[in-house]
């Protein structure tokens, strides 16, 4: 591909939440000015009226349309039929790349990139894992059989993008030394993205927005928050977002008294959330690169968070604050400490603001992709 060539560009991925679509929106709205035909193709049956106003706002920048087809998270006798109307969908788009993301979005493309390429085209087959299949323990069966898999698709990769350093590692220890050209590039942010956020006037103390599923740590949070009450704190907390463990930990937070402390909030742009709170807490089990820390260090917000994917990698050299994954003691320890010493944690949060902005952008971003293109082209 050369540097000026214009490309059809079709990102095939499952679910419309999260960091992997915000990933894919940013990467797809910069491609497409930069003078390349884009399409998204993606679950039908996941996300809601907030994830449809976030595609509704770059719809105009997509060329080659949205298509959603019905996608199962696990594997299932039904894919055969799925992949069988997605290669219908994206054939009919004539791609120069199909670009997939996670490890179901990924597994689909490669293997219509790989039809196609059979029927004579020249698709690139780009991948993504996002953590993904990654996040599994290689050491249980479900672990080893995804593995095993996702080294079987290496011969229907054509490059491989990592998000960060610690999911490049990861893919290496899990799957195997890769074969395909790899490319790291970490998520970026827009410039606009770097403006403080001002606080309300009535804002609570701490902050966890994202998914609610274990994953992300929501019980977690809920339990450092019991802890501080125990211990004669009395920190008040907002939580957004959606998720199938929404009433769950709606019925721990009542269970451990906290109906008061702790209200919930459906999901919502990350800085209309920043505002109603003084600090971020991001309790995450496992992550890639997740842009809910970028997103709250660019916006000046002090922030706690725990030492798993690339997270490490955006505190950089302050990664010893990090918090252990798992451990609400160590937790509620480190959000203790930021009532303690406000004025010190936002000179801190004021100090790794300046950090992000100089190595996270969407421009770094699309360029480096740009780069892994031609590189598989």
């Amino acid at each position: 591909m050369g540097k000026d060539e214009r490309l059809r560009i079709v990102h095939c991925f499952r679910n419309p939440v999260g960091g992997l679509f915000r990933h894919v929106r940013d990467l797809a709205v910069a491609q497409a000015e930069a003078g390349h035909a884009v399409g998204l193709v993606y679950d039908s049956s996941t996300g809601g009226a907030y994830e449809d106003r976030l595609v509704a706002a770059i719809r105009n920048h997509l060329a080659l349309g949205i298509a959603r087809v019905p996608m199962r998270r696990q594997i299932a006798p039904s894919d055969i039929a799925t992949a069988i109307r997605l290669f219908r969908r994206i054939r009919a788009l004539g791609p120069d790349v199909i670009h997939a993301h996670g490890a179901k979005g990924g597994a689909y493309g490669r293997v219509i990139g790989t039809l196609l390429r059979v029927s004579g085209s020249r698709v690139a087959r780009i991948y993504t894992p996002h953590g993904g299949s990654l996040h599994y323990d290689a050491g249980t069966a479900s672990g080893w059989a995804y593995h095993r898999l996702e080294r079987l698709l290496e011969a229907m990769t054509d490059g491989l993008i990592f998000v960060s350093r610690y999911e490049a590692d990861a893919y290496r220890d899990k799957v195997g030394a890769p074969r395909p050209p790899v490319t790291i590039v970490p998520n970026g942010l827009a410039a606009a993205e770097f403006e403080p956020v001002a606080t309300a006037p009535d804002a609570a103390d701490f902050l966890f927005i994202g998914m609610m599923r274990d994953l992300k740590g929501p019980d977690l949070f809920i339990e450092a928050m019991r802890l501080l009450h125990a211990n004669g704190l009395a920190p008040t907390a907002h939580m957004v977002g959606d998720g199938d463990g929404l009433p769950r930990y709606r019925a721990i937070v009542e269970a451990a008294g906290l109906g008061e402390a702790i209200r919930f909030h459906p999901a919502m742009p990350a800085r209309a959330a920043f505002a109603m709170a003084r600090a971020v807490v991001v309790p995450s089990r496992a992550e890639a690169m997740p842009y809910i820390v970028l997103e709250a260090l660019a916006a000046g917000r002090p922030t706690v968070a725990t030492a798993v994917g690339g997270i490490p990698e955006i505190f950089a050299g302050r990664a010893d604050a990090l918090v252990p994954p798992g451990d609400a003691m160590a937790l509620a320890a480190a959000m203790a400490e930021l009532l303690d010493a406000p004025a010190a944690s936002r000179d801190t949060a004021e100090a790794l603001r300046e950090s992000v902005r100089t190595r996270f952008s969407i421009a770094a971003m699309t360029a480096a992709v740009a780069g892994a293109y031609r590189g598989a082209r």
